[in-house]
């Protein structure tokens, strides 16, 4: 770890550190308060993905639809309007509505095979904006004099990591710019995330094996064909199977760096609080190590 101690932290210059665990536990939460504070360059890995490595994808997919509308086909044909998505920190819906939800094309699912293609699209896309942390951080410093980093990344980092692997190039990469630092939940919260799924179910990105194996089981168990899939019914019914699959990956993880708990992160309300904090996990007796 790039930090030692609980003194070396608090005495560093530069706190460089990368959040990571299942979405909606504080991630962007305490990203948004330590930028606000004035002195934090804010590294949304979601927003770099929708921007740099899937924008022109999203943009692309927004067009194909519009040229279905006779109208929008003439304008677009000459120019005339500009079709583009508006991606920012806080709405990131342009990257889940082109991920999508595989099953029946008439309830807006995709067959399967274009969802495969999508899902890798975003893990690739994942993986290059995270491999891009070093790079922003020599910006945020050049070009802008921050002085600290937060990366904020998405629920899905674990699904390309190998934390028992003491040679992941992607750890090995982060760990040798930021401290990691996983938000850890409780079955409380679990089961919450899980209400608040089921009542507004989102597109997510899955590990290939993982998503065979689910789209197999749900088949079998409902009896019914690719086209013939719920869409929404689907992802719903996958959400709890995807965060069981999630819990030991990012277990695995915390060997590379400390771990916090939702509640903790929810209390830290001011910067000097999130620096207690990251202190007092750093003076916790380590995990095993890799």
């Amino acid at each position: 770890m790039i930090y030692s101690s609980a003194k070396d932290w608090r005495d560093a210059p530069h706190k460089r550190v990368l959040f990571y665990g299942m979405s909606g536990l504080g991630k962007t939460h305490v990203s948004n308060m330590l930028r606000k504070s004035g002195a934090w360059f804010h590294y949304s890995i979601d927003y770099r993905i929708g921007t740099r490595y899937m924008g022109e994808l999203i943009a692309d997919n927004a067009k194909a639809h519009a040229m279905r509308v006779p109208f929008l086909r003439d304008l677009l044909l000459t120019d005339s309007i500009y079709i583009g998505s508006n991606i920012t920190f806080d709405n990131l819906t342009p990257v889940s509505t082109y991920l999508g939800k595989p099953g029946d094309p008439s309830k807006g699912g995709l067959p399967i095979e274009e969802f495969r293609i999508r899902q890798d699209q975003f893990r690739r896309a994942e993986i290059a904006a995270l491999m891009d942390t070093s790079h922003f951080i020599s910006r945020a410093e050049a070009l802008y004099g921050y002085p600290h980093f937060i990366c904020d990344t998405g629920g899905s980092i674990c699904e390309w990591v190998d934390g028992d692997d003491p040679d992941d190039a992607i750890l090995t990469e982060l760990t040798r710019h930021c401290l990691l630092v996983h938000i850890k939940g409780n079955d409380a919260h679990r089961q919450e995330l899980i209400r608040r799924f089921d009542r507004a179910p989102k597109p997510m990105c899955y590990q290939p094996e993982f998503l065979d194996m689910a789209w197999a089981e749900y088949l079998r168990e409902n009896k019914c064909l690719e086209d013939e899939v719920d869409p929404d019914a689907f992802i719903r019914w996958t959400y709890a199977r995807a965060l069981a699959h999630r819990e030991p990956r990012y277990a695995a993880m915390e060997k590379w760096g400390v771990t916090v708990t939702a509640e903790e992160i929810a209390a830290c309300t001011t910067e000097d609080l999130f620096v207690e904090l990251v202190a007092t996990a750093l003076a916790r007796p380590a995990p095993t190590p890799i």
